[in-house]
């Protein structure tokens, strides 16, 4: 007799599927907060996530250990996926994006360039599945401000035929 929770009788809500999903972990820090008894020492993760096929999402989380950290970023980032609009494996257009004191610059590339990018964008790229790009970060050197940027400025671009939807 099958008990509930064996997931024996087709229930597949509660299955997980097996995703292809890639994670690179951009940034780890020990982060502490001051309680009356002294200070509570907690590890903070941000972790981005892609299946290179134009979906990346970024997680942010803290968890008593690093492992625990990591998993609950990678678990929120998979959560807060953005489409990438993806055009000859390339950009569609080039943008310049602000967010906070993070200031970037996404520009399409010919076939062969490669992705040129700095650290923390060079992940997003790659995740995304973006192969020819050339990026700049002209503002604050802060990884997670970089990174949130980027997957901002991907998730707003369109194409030339959604702008031409849009103004009809």
């Amino acid at each position: 007799m099958a008990r509930r929770g064996d997931n024996k009788g087709g229930d597949r809500r509660h299955q997980k599927k097996d995703d292809d999903f890639e994670q690179k972990l951009i940034d780890i820090a020990r982060v502490t907060r001051v309680m009356a008894g002294g200070k509570r020492m907690s590890f903070r993760a941000c972790v981005v996530v892609g299946d290179k096929k134009g979906q990346v999402g970024m997680g942010l989380r803290k968890g008593a250990d690093v492992s625990m950290a990591i998993n609950k970023a990678v678990r929120s980032a998979k959560k807060n996926l953005v489409k990438v609009n993806i055009v000859n494996d390339s950009l569609p257009c080039t943008i310049r994006y602000k967010y906070g004191a993070a200031k970037i610059l996404l520009k399409p590339a010919p076939s062969g360039t490669g992705v040129i990018a700095g650290g923390p964008l060079r992940a997003v790229m790659e995740l995304a599945g973006i192969k020819n790009v050339v990026s700049k970060i002209m503002g604050t050197k802060n990884k997670i401000n970089n990174v949130k940027a980027a997957i901002l400025a991907l998730g707003e671009m369109k194409t030339v035929d959604q702008i031409k939807k849009l103004r009809q």
